[in-house]
Order: structure tokens, then C-alpha cells, then sequence
């Protein structure tokens, strides 16, 4: 797996000539004060959204949506402004409204997936089914949630960590990596977390395997290179037949 470091926006998420088209990731960081033009750019519900959250956490979110709205209007060609979001059917209930997320005409046949945390956010286009989390490495609660939410394998390697920090950022990968897995499925965390392996000793690219009617079930997850202290990871719908795309990470600058 290729992971190329771009720097200069894209037109769209094709340009697959010789193989797959391959899968776009943009990264940018959050301050903890909005500035008016993001607010400008989102929804009254996106506001509304923002506004519930605690207040050191409302900056994140109106930055981060701005990003988003920024980065696909520019690759759609639209303004920021009036791009509309909806739902694709869950693959697990097959009902509207809870599924991945999509971009409505002219962009529903992209695959996006958002996803942010303190500080930093993360947006992946692609023309396949596609996942990304990003998660702060900070005192996480590793030693509670592992138990439940690690395999034995995964949980018998973090043990084997001596050092707390670098126990912390394993945890993190392994948990990144399942996340990104089942966000590219289309059901988010609600299943079982220990029932997915993700040979965290493995550097990546890895397979992951999910078994959701309706949805694919072999998916090729990496980890990216983002800056310290974050922890970020991708997957895409891998047939085994298939070459893997290349993927094009890009920091994305706020214009202010």
C-alpha cells in the first residue's frame, strides 16, 4: 500500500488511470474558537448540533464541518454553503437515516466518511465503500476498555507493552482501526468490537474481515501518518482479486 503525502488539492476523487481509482484523505487541525466565516458555512441544524456540545468542544465541530464543506465543494464545484448531506440505507437493518454518509447530487456517487476529535479531523473520498477515525492520544481508559473491546490476541500484545504511552497508542491503533472498519461497513460501533482482529504487531496494510448481510466483508485498513498526538487509520472495500488503490493523504489549511 502506497500512502502518498500530496500537498496540492485534487479534482476529483478518480484519476485511476492505470488501476483503481484511488482513495483521497484530507487531515486538518481544530482550534477551540470558531471564527464567523466557518460558522457562516454550516446548516442551522449543524449549528444547533455544535451548540449542544460543551463549549470547549463547539469550536472543533464548527471548524471541522467547514473543512468538510470546504474540501468537497471545492472537488464538487459548488459552494460550501449549499452542500447537502444525507444518508445511504444501513446495511444492517437496510433502513434510511442511520446509514453512511453521502453527499446529495452532484456528488451521491461518492463515498465519504468524517470523522474528528480534539483538535483534529479527518475526511476520506473515494468512489467505494470508505472509513476513517482519528482519535487524541491523551491519558486514554485503555486498561478498562480493552478487556471488552480487544480480541485475546490483541489484548495478550498490549499487555506485553511495558511502557504506559506506548501502551496507550497500540490500544489506539487497534481501536482506530475497527472503528475506520466498521464506519466503511455503514453501522458504526454498535457491534461487537472484540469480534474484529487487528494484528496491531502487523505495520499495515491489514485485512479485516466483517460478516454484515448485504455489506462487503473483506476490508484492507491502514494506519496513517499523522502528526503526534494523533491516531488515524482508513479502510476501504478490498476484493481480494483486486489491486489496492493508492492512498493520497492531504492537509487541508484553513483559509484564516
Amino acid at each position: 500500500m502506497i500512502i502518498t503525502t500530496a500537498r496540492r488539492a485534487v479534482d476529483s476523487p478518480g484519476n485511476g488511470a492505470n488501476g483503481p481509482s484511488p482513495v483521497h484523505i484530507w487531515w486538518w487541525l481544530t482550534t477551540e474558537i470558531a471564527h464567523p466565516e466557518d460558522a457562516s458555512l454550516l446548516t442551522g441544524t449543524e449549528l444547533a448540533a455544535a451548540a449542544r456540545l460543551p463549549p470547549d468542544r463547539r469550536g472543533d465541530a464548527i471548524s471541522g464541518r467547514a473543512a468538510v464543506r470546504r474540501i468537497l465543494g471545492r472537488l464538487l464545484e459548488i459552494p460550501p454553503s449549499q452542500i447537502e448531506f444525507g444518508r445511504r440505507p444501513c446495511p444492517g437493518c437496510t433502513e434510511d437515516g442511520h446509514g453512511p454518509p453521502y453527499v446529495r447530487p452532484p456528488g451521491a456517487d461518492l463515498w465519504i466518511s468524517i470523522s474528528h476529535t480534539r483538535g483534529c479531523g479527518l475526511l476520506a473520498v473515494a468512489d467505494h465503500p470508505v472509513g476513517v477515525d482519528v482519535e487524541h492520544q491523551r491519558r486514554t481508559r485503555s486498561a478498562d476498555v480493552a478487556p471488552k473491546a480487544m480480541t485475546p490476541a490483541e489484548n495478550a500484545y498490549l499487555r506485553a507493552i511495558p511502557e504506559p504511552e506506548a501502551r496507550d497508542r497500540a490500544f489506539l491503533r487497534c481501536w482506530t482501526r475497527k472503528e475506520a472498519t466498521l464506519k466503511a461497513v455503514g453501522i458504526g460501533i454498535i457491534t461487537d468490537l472484540s469480534s474484529l482482529e487487528t494484528l496491531p504487531a502487523d505495520a499495515g496494510p491489514v485485512v479485516i474481515r466483517t460478516t454484515v448481510p448485504g455489506a462487503p466483508t473483506r476490508w484492507e485498513t491502514s494506519d496513517l501518518p499523522l502528526p503526534t498526538p494523533y491516531v488515524g487509520s482508513v479502510a476501504h472495500a478490498s476484493p481480494s482479486a483486486s489491486p489496492s488503490p493508492e492512498l493520497r493523504l492531504h492537509p487541508h489549511r484553513h483559509p484564516h
